[in-house]
């Protein structure tokens, strides 16, 4: 069976990814067909947004209006999908209107993408070590450089050295209040 697998891409409404994959998550379960559908995958991307002086971490889809799925399919399950909300149909040959699967490299190029992108969220979380020196960015000490003594990872805190007024005065300042020079 799993030789009959291959990746596809299915069009779906742009910014309704997420209910096209419930519907045909449903579809599946309803139609009996959870060996013919082995993963559906929405590509997303991670980054850092900053508002009202926070950063946080977001999330969007990397491919708008697309959702890639590994399956064996057939005529009835291809029509099943085509007819769900949200779904606009499949990338399909123009002459026979039959879904084309991508190829390998391609696939392996996403999968790939898919795992540096799961990787990133540490990175974007912790991303402060001793000694390195930032810039406040945020607060009375806006504008001010200093030295990073100390990380607390769990807090989400930095203990910087700044000079103020010639003399060196240690600050508590949470991570989205400093970047990194």
């Amino acid at each position: 069976m799993s030789a009959d697998l291959k990746w596809y891409v299915v069009r779906a409404i742009s910014g309704k990814e997420k209910k096209a994959k419930e519907a045909i998550e449903h579809e599946i379960t309803f139609l009996k067909a959870e060996e013919l559908i082995q993963e559906i995958l929405i590509p997303t991307e991670k980054y850092l947004q900053l508002k009202d002086g926070k950063k946080k971490l977001m999330e969007r889809s990397s491919y708008p209006g697309y959702i890639l799925i590994k399956a064996a399919l057939n005529g009835d399950l291809i029509q099943a999908i085509k007819n769900l909300p949200n779904v606009v149909g499949f990338l399909s040959d123009r002459v026979t209107d039959r879904p084309i699967p991508m190829r390998q490299d391609e696939v392996d190029k996403m999968l790939q993408r898919f795992k540096d992108v799961a990787g990133m969220t540490e990175t974007l979380l912790v991303p402060f070590t001793v000694g390195e020196t930032v810039k406040v960015t945020d607060g009375p000490f806006n504008g001010f450089t200093g030295i990073i003594e100390e990380v607390q990872e769990d807090k989400k805190k930095l203990k910087v050295m700044v000079k103020i007024f010639g003399r060196k005065t240690p600050l508590e300042l949470g991570y989205p209040q400093v970047d990194k020079l």
